[in-house]
């Protein structure tokens, strides 16, 4: 999703907006009727769309996918379309009160759909998505509460339809849907040298230790690999990085989470309180004890300054015996064979715990209608049937005939080799996508890649090795929703405080790691200073109210959903 304007001028323009408006009087549209039936007016046909759109794109206007939809809908388009400044280019826009019809694929944060809503630049879509104007949305949100919940912004009302990639274990016959980032840090370890050593794969992180040590001790990258004398490096991770850290051994002590990341640093616990890892003694524990490893020599010091590639340049070229990664082949290369993934390591109680993760998120910043349209149910007629499985699926990826090139044998849309696009088109898959991709409210859930089209074999593969491997590891499902709506005065309080609290923890954990530590004295400081300095408990009670107000308004939703049904 697009990074907005920061929240000052997003203020400053809306102050002029709302003043522009007032003067022109175009806050209120012809038919408004004043019931929950929105406006009611349908002369209008012909609508203007400003949207981004990807450099390498193709352009709108010929878009056979979009044009079909404009001629059922029974409507025109005229494509306000831009790759580069386009954030620029609609401040500008709405500044000046010289309004499009809708605002597509620009990335709005809830806090600009809020305050856009209103001062009445954005229209509340609540009164269209009903099973007349929106049939297939109006479905989704009866099915998906969560969904529903998460577009809905503090005061009840919708300002943006969703978008999301519901990718999940759904797609694998499980049947939890579970998001394919659940799990983020898939660990493994050189098996080839367990069975070389006579060891077994570890169980627990003492036993992980021991292992770390015979690599080191016997220089396994030169002894099985030939690669130079003292080449060997145990275990290599990033620090605190989202699928290539260190974090997912902390299991052992009860969480994994990332300190860089405040949203990640949150643990909610089954009873529905909201907590801080990085204030735990756990976390006091954790740190104290991979410090051993550090001054052992067994984790690579360059884990806090290397990069992605760096990583896998050690890794692909058989130096290291322990990392994590989002696949073992992409990692470990050609000595991939040699790979196993770890299970999750019991810690020195004898007991784990994995922090697991929201999905992507659904956001509704990407398709916004404004005051200047007269007909929002003809408009919204056209983007309903974006919210069909067979046409969202072209909009991502590209045309039948073009990008998918057949169903197999369960009818399922097949799409197109690199080696066939190459042919066909001169261009690799990615690029052909990269063409024909439309920027929008594109929602795909997890059951379209049961009865609509494949998923890429790479997705498969992780979704079932989270489902088989991993989640027999995992207690507890409960996590934070990343799709938690903030009021205004829960972001002033994010936005004051979140930067300051993520370097100061990030920076005492590193520091810890390195050097040792806490000693009492160190720790209570610590926790002194995020408190007093960075705001902890103030953070905490808004992340506690976002998601109290979340869970309230999707159990409206579920109740409202089973009422329809």
């Amino acid at each position: 999703m697009r990074k907005m304007w920061n929240r000052a001028l997003a203020v400053a323009l809306t102050t002029a907006m709302t003043a522009s408006l007032a003067a022109c009087g175009s806050t209120k549209n012809a038919g408004t009727d004043a019931s929950t039936k929105g406006n009611t007016d349908t002369s209008q046909t012909q609508f203007d769309i400003m949207s981004s759109i990807s450099a390498l794109s193709s352009g709108y206007d010929d878009n056979t996918v979009l044009k079909n939809m404009e001629k059922t809908a029974g409507i025109g388009i005229k494509w306000e379309t831009q790759s580069d400044s386009v954030d620029e280019q609609v401040n500008v826009r709405i500044a000046g009160g010289d309004l499009p019809d809708a605002f597509q694929g620009i990335g709005f944060s809830n806090y600009d759909l809020s305050n856009y809503g209103s001062d009445g630049t954005f229209i509340d879509l609540t009164p269209y998505i009903n099973a007349e104007t929106m049939p297939n949305l109006t479905k989704i949100l009866n099915d998906n509460p969560d969904i529903k919940a998460a577009i809905t912004m503090n005061d009840g009302k919708i300002y943006g339809l969703p978008s999301a990639e519901k990718m999940g274990t759904a797609a694998v016959g499980d049947s939890q849907d579970l998001s394919i980032f659940t799990v983020p840090q898939f660990s493994m370890i050189n098996k080839a040298w367990l069975d070389k050593l006579g060891l077994k794969v570890p169980t627990t992180l003492d036993e992980l230790h021991d292992c770390l040590v015979a690599f080191k001790k016997n220089d396994m990258s030169h002894t099985y690999y030939g690669n130079a004398a003292g080449t060997t490096i145990p275990m290599s991770t990033g620090y605190d990085q989202w699928c290539w850290g260190q974090n997912v051994f902390y299991a052992g002590f009860g969480f994994t989470n990332w300190t860089n990341d405040i949203c990640n640093d949150l643990e909610l616990g089954d009873d529905g309180k909201v907590d801080f890892v990085c204030a735990k003694d756990n976390y006091r524990k954790a740190v104290t004890y991979f410090h051993n490893w550090l001054a052992e020599g067994l984790m690579d010091p360059e884990m806090f300054t290397q990069d992605d590639t760096q990583l896998m340049a050690k890794c692909s070229q058989g130096y290291v015996g322990v990392s994590t990664w989002w696949y073992i082949e992409e990692l470990m290369g050609d000595h991939a064979k040699d790979y196993v993934y770890l299970p999750i390591l019991d810690g020195p109680d004898g007991t784990h715990n994995v922090t697991v993760r929201d999905g992507g998120g659904t956001v509704s910043g990407n398709l916004s209608i404004t005051s200047a349209c007269k007909s929002p149910v003809n408009l919204l007629k056209f983007y309903d049937q974006w919210y069909n499985p067979e046409n969202v699926m072209q909009l991502q990826y590209g045309p039948e005939g073009v990008y998918f090139t057949g169903k197999d044998a369960d009818g399922l849309w097949e799409s197109i080799t690199d080696d066939e696009s190459k042919k066909k088109y001169g261009k690799t898959a990615g690029e052909l996508k990269n063409q024909y991709e439309v920027n929008g409210p594109k929602l795909i859930l997890s059951d379209y890649y049961k009865t609509t089209f494949k998923m890429e074999d790479r997705a498969v593969q992780r979704l079932t090795d989270l489902k088989d491997f991993w989640m027999p590891y995992v207690t507890s499902t409960t996590t934070y929703p990343i799709d938690c709506v903030y009021s205004s005065d829960e972001l002033d309080t994010i936005d004051q405080y979140k930067e300051d609290f993520q370097d100061a923890v990030s920076e005492q954990e590193c520091a810890w790691l390195k050097d040792g530590g806490p000693t009492d004295d160190e720790w209570n400081a610590y926790l002194t200073k995020l408190n007093d300095t960075c705001g902890m408990e103030d953070l905490q009670k808004a992340y506690q109210s976002a998601y109290d107000r979340y869970e309230k308004s999707l159990s409206g939703a579920a109740a409202g959903a089973s009422a329809s049904n």
